[in-house]
């Protein structure tokens, strides 16, 4: 057994009524038109928790209906920036008065620890929303000085109806990045959360609606992505989309966005990322930056740094080091607060993790530790180490999306950079070195849209999101998240009589 059982004696709470289980669609929690649901599954236990509401098609176009109306004739765009921002303040307020709510779906829902998302996850989900109901009375356009006699300004309007399709691995997180820049800006929406984890959305629409938002603005169709998702992206009456998820299914709705009315996109997309210790790094503070850059939420991040390049002079010492952290890391119940370690999301990752796994040993990569299920019941899967890595393996190209870290050997700079590159993908990296000219060097070469030296997960409301190459485009977080929601109208006058009357 590669991980220790938690054995720590602070619980938390283990049940939560399931009271949301409909769509959400103009205000109302509502049946789907064909009345068909499905179940939603606890990992832990893999017993069903609820069936929820199957949104199609036609569910779809309800709540885009709604979405519109709300948009063209209702009251949010038409707020100020000052009521929007109050309305917004209210929701994140609600959001921590139901902590332990939010937290124990999460864990219900989708194996999350109730600890980090708790203590973590939901304070980044109300302060995402009080970081831009402050931008939302803040949106301006400039005064332009034109060539020649003409008066000019720019405006920044709302882009109208968005859609926004939610990933299943941070699901309450995911849904605060997208909806607050969305709400600032005044625009309506409608979100499909993952079919893997419908819950959290379904009550924090709940959520907003207590705390004022009007009726139509936000709505949530569960469903699956080849049904709800496809008629999102598709759909002639949604004027912006968002994704966060595989790369895969980006490009599906990448076409389907341009095959209607092209719509603008932004996609949040898979990510294989490199993390570097160089030999004068801290060693001890490398190594627990590894681990957590691996298994936190069961590996089940787009952000891992998994792919762990180790300078040869210090590539024994360090793999040794790792290897200890890794077998120490506790597993077990999600609602144990001593807990590290919990099951995957669903079935099929679980399932996929451990298919990748037996490659990489049927590949020749040596496993160090972990590798197997855990436990009688629950997705649960060991911690897992390789070494002897070779940059042709699958291990190394596949993103894996689970609990399986994978250690490479290099010799200079200028290697590890060229083969850190060597990916299709461009999401984040880790630098781990003292020398500020190496942080320098490799931070400008490395192509993607983080770099982080010396730490890891350096992830905030106030700091763009997003990738390089297929890692998608656009960025989250941040006041440059407010772009995706915004248009940019110029107005021209002239001061006088002009050649251009």
């Amino acid at each position: 057994m590669s991980s220790v059982v938690a054995n720590g004696s602070s619980k938390s709470p283990k049940t939560h009524e399931i009271k949301f289980t409909k769509l959400f669609i103009n205000g109302d929690f509502v049946d789907s038109i064909s009345g068909n649901t499905f179940e939603t599954i606890n990992p832990t236990t893999e017993e069903v928790i609820a069936k929820v509401a199957e949104g199609r098609k036609e569910d779809v176009d309800l709540a885009v209906k709604a979405a519109r109306e709300a948009f063209d004739n209702g009251p949010w765009p038409r707020l100020s920036g000052e009521a929007r921002r109050n309305i917004m303040l209210r929701f994140a307020d609600l959001i921590d008065e139901n902590a332990d709510k939010i937290a124990t779906l999460e864990v219900m829902d989708g194996g999350k620890l109730f600890g980090a998302s708790k203590y973590f996850e939901v304070p980044i989900c109300s302060e995402t929303f009080r970081y831009f109901a402050g931008a939302s009375d803040k949106i301006r356009g400039a005064t332009l000085k034109m060539s020649r006699n003409i008066q000019a300004y720019t405006l920044r309007e709302p882009i109208g109806v968005v859609g926004h399709i939610i990933p299943w691995n941070v699901p309450a997180y995911t849904f605060a990045t997208k909806v607050a820049p969305s709400l600032a800006a005044g625009c309506t929406m409608v979100i499909k959360p993952a079919e893997h984890t419908p819950l959290t959305a379904l009550f924090l629409a709940h959520l907003s609606k207590l705390a004022g938002v009007p009726d139509g603005v936000i709505n949530v169709v569960n469903g699956f992505g080849e049904t709800a998702g496809a008629a999102i992206s598709s759909h002639m009456d949604i004027d912006a989309v968002t994704f966060t998820g595989s790369t895969e299914v980006g490009r599906a709705v990448m076409k389907a966005a341009a095959e209607s009315n092209l719509k603008p996109v932004s996609l949040e997309l898979g990510g294989k990322s490199p993390f570097i210790v160089f030999d004068d790094a801290d060693l001890d503070k490398a190594a627990e930056l590894a681990v957590i850059g691996n298994l936190n939420n069961k590996g089940e991040m787009c952000v891992a740094g998994c792919r762990v390049f180790v300078q040869e002079g210090v590539h024994d010492v360090f793999v040794k080091k790792l290897e200890g952290m890794v077998k120490a890391w506790p597993i077990g119940d999600p609602f144990d607060l001593a807990t590290r370690h919990g099951p995957q999301n669903n079935k099929q990752q679980y399932e996929k993790v451990l298919s990748c796994i037996e490659n990489g040993k049927k590949e020749g990569a040596t496993l160090v530790t972990g590798g197997k299920p855990f436990g009688e019941k629950g997705y649960y899967i060991e911690p897992t180490l390789f070494t002897n890595v070779t940059d042709d393996m699958s291990i190394a190209n596949e993103e894996i999306f689970g609990p399986v870290i994978s250690v490479f050997k290099f010799k200079t700079v200028e290697e590890v950079i060229k083969r850190a590159n060597a990916t299709k993908y461009g999401l984040a990296s880790g630098i781990m070195t003292k020398n500020i000219d190496i942080a320098n060097t490799v931070s400008r070469s490395i192509k993607a849209g983080a770099v982080w030296i010396n730490c890891y997960l350096a992830l905030d409301r106030d700091a763009p999101h997003g990738g390089y190459k297929m890692s998608g485009f656009g960025r989250e977080q941040g006041l440059e998240a407010l772009e995706h929601y915004l248009q940019l109208k110029t107005v021209a006058t002239p001061i006088y009589d002009s050649p251009w009357l």
